[in-house]
């Protein structure tokens, strides 16, 4: 049984609000905490999940409410797990065609069998700000990188992102089908467990 009705979501990225609210179905109320402030935490975890957790009880202390963070990313085999944590700002915070541009260019001289990667989803949710047991679940997306984009659906760097067993990028996926393959989705389905909701 969800302990609860609604829970914010540290996040102001629309992509991510309507993906985990579709994975999340009607059993509860995802907000925004756009809703409540602008402002977003410093990042300053050395991992997905320590950000994660800043991010939940940020979003937590703002709203009121159990708060959902999802830190997220892509880990390149090839550059040892770059660019990692700094996914969104890999280019300096020029957005996601930037991202991709600065990507290709690192790889360009790298060979597909060194192309290897995933995507990385830490979820915490915690019941209030000062919560000591957040709940934590992690999914991984394996795959590969492109050496162009391919693909109009998605956000970030999915237009890179090769799915072998669908033959296609993770931006030629439609929603509903990268919903059920993605790292945010493996993540998801360990949290519905946790919640009771699977």
């Amino acid at each position: 049984m969800m302990p609860f009705s609604e829970l914010v979501l540290a996040s102001h990225n629309a992509g991510k609000l309507k993906e985990l609210q579709a994975m999340l179905g009607d059993a509860v109320r995802v907000r925004s905490v756009s809703e409540f402030s602008s402002i977003e935490p410093e990042e300053t975890g050395l991992s997905f999940v320590e950000n994660a957790i800043l991010k939940a009880r940020n979003a937590a202390r703002l709203s009121g409410l159990p708060a959902l963070a999802d830190d997220s990313g892509l880990a390149v085999d090839f550059l040892g797990g770059a660019p990692g944590i700094y996914s969104a700002r890999y280019a300096d915070g020029q957005g996601d065609a930037a991202n991709n541009a600065k990507l290709l260019e690192v790889l360009k001289d790298v060979p597909d069998a060194q192309r290897g990667a995933q995507f990385v989803c830490a979820l915490a949710l915690v019941r209030h700000a000062d919560d000591p047991l957040p709940i934590l679940c992690e999914g991984l997306w394996h795959g590969s990188i492109l050496h162009a984009p391919r693909g109009e659906q998605g956000f970030g760097y999915d237009p890179l992102f090769w799915v072998a067993e669908r033959n296609c990028s993770s931006a030629e996926l439609p929603a509903a089908e990268k919903n059920q393959l993605s790292h945010r989705a493996r993540a998801m389905a360990l949290l519905k467990q946790r919640l009771g909701l699977a």
